[in-house]
């Protein structure tokens, strides 16, 4: 079993992905199934066997390394069955189900027939995490797997040896399988363009005239109009964590904003202190005046020395306004602590709300690592030649199982 059918027809032990809910298998809609005659579903291998045998699909000329099967992964935006489900009997989930019907009709016209059809299955077992929490409930991402095998219908001609009244004319035509064929590369501009690089309109034009309003068509020339859904989900994380990525600076530079804060206050409370001090040393100093002085018998009233007298005298205008301003740095300080503290709580909170956005992060990175790991081969091979795509897929995605079909 290869690794494209385990995960399509889920019967891979351990998920492609960790956003599948297994409790939501049972929801999946399969629009083609192929059984065999004891009812059993086939095996892709199975089905292949079959339609060669009953020469519904051939391997004229057929090279060993060719791909045999090909696969349609029809999507849309999460968010347009969340929207136009809202509004629709039965949810999302219904209209999505209406919606890839039709679409499942769309891919056997470009198929060429349904016989040609290996399986069509329509995942909605699969979580999509970044609507899910911008809309506070779950939102599950829709869309349609096709399987079908590239199929070529090839004119067999006469060769001269059946004689000049044959020679040249068709003999015959067959299914023939031959992606390169199916799927030809033409030159336009000076660029050579994939005939499948056509699909994106074709299957907007189908689906908006089968009465499906408010599609977006995506970006013409985009890369991203043929990635696999491994790739898309992989972009997605590496946007999530790139968003949470910068939570954390932000909150960084908060937390350090909060921290500036509070040491230009305690420089500040320190310079207060130093005045106090000062100011104390002055109360000092004044209880030392009130100690001078005696009396003399006989005569009423306090004497001063001449020496205390003077001290006197330079102390009184020191000490004009002092106990009004040491006052007023008494109430400064009161104020700059209350600031303080309320700065430490900011800090405290902001330390407490970057632990928790770090650990969101972290799950987030674990994530995009687990993605990057599964799909870090296939997202350069994607991006190449069309032939070094489908090399890289026979090689690497074990289609082996499904290349080598012996008559």
């Amino acid at each position: 079993m290869s690794i494209r059918e385990g995960h399509n027809e889920r019967r891979s032990k351990t998920p492609l992905n960790a956003d599948i809910v297994p409790e939501r298998k049972h929801m999946n809609v399969h629009f083609h199934q192929n059984f065999t005659p004891d009812g059993t579903p086939e095996t892709y291998q199975q089905t292949i066997d079959r339609l060669l045998s009953e020469r519904k699909i051939v391997k004229h000329n057929f090279k060993p390394k060719s791909a045999i099967v090909d696969e349609f992964i029809l999507d849309v935006n999460s968010e347009y069955f969340e929207k136009n489900g809202a509004v629709y009997p039965g949810g999302s989930y219904e209209f999505a189900k209406k919606f890839y019907e039709e679409a499942y009709r769309y891919a056997i016209k470009e198929a060429g027939s349904e016989d040609y059809i290996v399986s069509a299955i329509l995942h909605a077992d699969e979580r999509n995490k970044e609507l899910s929490e911008r809309y506070g409930h779950d939102v599950f991402h829709y869309h349609l797997h096709v399987v079908y095998v590239p199929i070529f219908q090839k004119e067999l001609k006469w060769t001269k040896r059946a004689g000049p009244e044959l020679a040249g004319k068709v003999k015959e035509i067959i299914p023939q399988i031959n992606h390169t064929e199916k799927w030809p590369r033409k030159k336009v501009g000076g660029k050579f363009i994939n005939e499948y690089s056509k699909l994106q309109d074709r299957y907007f034009e189908h689906m908006t005239a089968a009465g499906f309003p408010d599609l977006q068509r995506g970006e013409r020339g985009s890369a991203a109009e043929h990635l696999a859904v491994e790739e898309y989900k992989y972009q997605q994380e590496k946007k999530r964590v790139a968003e949470v990525s910068a939570q954390v600076e932000q909150s960084e530079i908060r937390l350090g904003e909060l921290n500036e804060q509070a040491e230009k206050k305690k420089k500040r409370l320190g310079t207060l202190d130093e005045q106090i001090t000062v100011k104390e040393k002055a109360k000092a100093t004044i209880t030392e005046v009130e100690a001078m002085g005696h009396s003399l018998p006989l005569v009423p009233g306090i004497h001063f020395t001449d020496a205390e007298a003077a001290k006197l005298k330079s102390l009184a205008k020191k000490g004009v306004g002092v106990d009004k301003r040491a006052y007023e740095y008494k109430k400064k300080i009161e104020t700059l602590e209350g600031s303080i503290r309320d700065l430490n709580g900011q800090v405290a909170s902001q330390q407490k709300d970057i632990r928790a956005i770090v650990r969101e992060k972290n799950v987030w990175k674990a994530n995009y690592d687990r993605l990057w790991g599964e799909v870090k081969d296939f997202i350069p091979a994607i991006r190449t030649t069309p032939q070094k795509l489908h090399a890289f897929m026979r090689e690497n995605i074990h289609l082996n199982k499904n290349r080598e079909v012996s008559r």
